[in-house]
């Protein structure tokens, strides 16, 4: 269960950094509010997660699904550059969640 709370606390990362971009500099109130609850979930399944998992793989795949998936949303949806550079960096970072994930002993 510890890994299916990572998972979803990584998603509502992406979707909080994400988020980011609407708010404005959190002007906007909607995208503001949307933003900080998507942040405050995702830190409090991490949370449940690394009580059972250790932190430090638990705060890897954490930040490697956040940062990985926020990079392909950008590429995809907000028009960022999808070089094969960054294509190739961000399947490392998979690669990593997924080392991560197969070395942890959970």
């Amino acid at each position: 269960m510890a890994w299916v709370l990572l998972v979803v606390a990584g998603l509502l990362e992406v979707g909080w950094a994400i988020g980011i971009t609407y708010t404005e500099g959190f002007t906007r109130l909607w995208p503001s509010v949307f933003t900080l609850a998507g942040l405050a979930a995702s830190m409090v399944l991490l949370a449940q997660a690394a009580k059972t998992l250790p932190i430090g793989t638990a705060y890897g795949v954490w930040v490697g699904i956040g940062a990985a998936g926020a990079a392909i949303v950008g590429m995809a949806v907000l028009g960022e550059p999808a070089t094969a550079a960054r294509i190739f960096f961000v399947s490392l970072l998979l690669v990593a969640v997924i080392g991560l994930k197969a070395t942890s002993g959970h």
